[in-house]
């Protein structure tokens, strides 16, 4: 059982957020049960890079001086598997917002579906979703969405050293107009998931949003050395 030095010395801690979490509300749940457990009146906890409510896994979490080293966790290569349905496209890129418009699927073919992946292999220039916690003019891009006004969106330079397709199911393809495409991507910081499912959808002559998202690594931190918030919250009671 770590104690409370270790605490406020400063801890790395690996999370695997669950699906419909913030990054913001595993922050603050945890920093309320360490200051619970330690009768603390505060302590420093953030992440060290925000995942979406839809999206789970790989969540660093430091704590008290370990928080200087967020930037340099955040700046670090990232790596995430999920997967991009194709057919179908949503005003957030995910499954945050409903269907707006489909596309057509019949010309899409697995060799297709393989080569574009190239087409995203390297520096790219990529247009942040409006549905994001980007801010402009001092206020979170999602407000601007949410409220129906149009932004103006500045592309930014990113950059995809792997995507890989691992599966992608047409089995019912005629019935359902969607194509289900499993993937796992290694990028740079400031990626967003969401737009590489949206673009890759237009480079397929058709549209996409993203339906599934895990991020499995963060440089040399891996999800498989990940607790769940309740493991760690036992482990303060040990």
């Amino acid at each position: 059982m770590k104690s409370v030095e270790d605490y406020l010395s400063g801890q790395v801690l690996l999370i695997d957020k669950p699906l419909d979490w913030t990054s913001f509300q595993v922050v603050n749940k945890l920093r309320w049960e360490i200051k619970q457990a330690f009768k603390l009146k505060k302590i420093k906890v953030g992440h060290a890079g925000t995942l979406d409510p839809l999206a789970t896994g790989l969540l660093i979490i430091c704590t008290g001086k370990m928080t200087k080293q967020i930037d340099t966790f955040q700046a670090q290569e990232k790596e995430y598997t999920g997967t991009i349905t194709l057919g179908s496209t949503t005003p957030s890129f995910d499954l945050e917002t409903e269907i707006n418009e489909t596309f057509p699927i019949e010309h899409i073919s697995e060799a297709l579906i393989q080569e574009t992946t190239k087409q995203f292999i390297g520096d790219i220039q990529q247009f942040p979703p409006v549905f994001s916690a980007l801010k402009k003019d001092g206020k979170r891009l999602y407000e601007f969405a949410r409220a129906g006004e149009n932004v103006d969106i500045k592309a930014r330079s990113v950059s995809i050293s792997e995507f890989e397709i691992i599966d992608i199911d047409m089995s019912n393809s005629q019935s359902t107009g969607a194509i289900k495409v499993d993937f796992r991507v290694v990028c740079s910081k400031g990626t967003y998931i969401r737009s590489l499912a949206n673009d890759f959808g237009k480079s397929l002559s058709s549209g996409a949003h993203l339906s599934a998202l895990r991020r499995t690594k963060i440089g040399a931190f891996d999800v498989a050395d990940a607790i769940s918030i309740d493991t760690f919250i036992s482990s303060l009671k040990d």
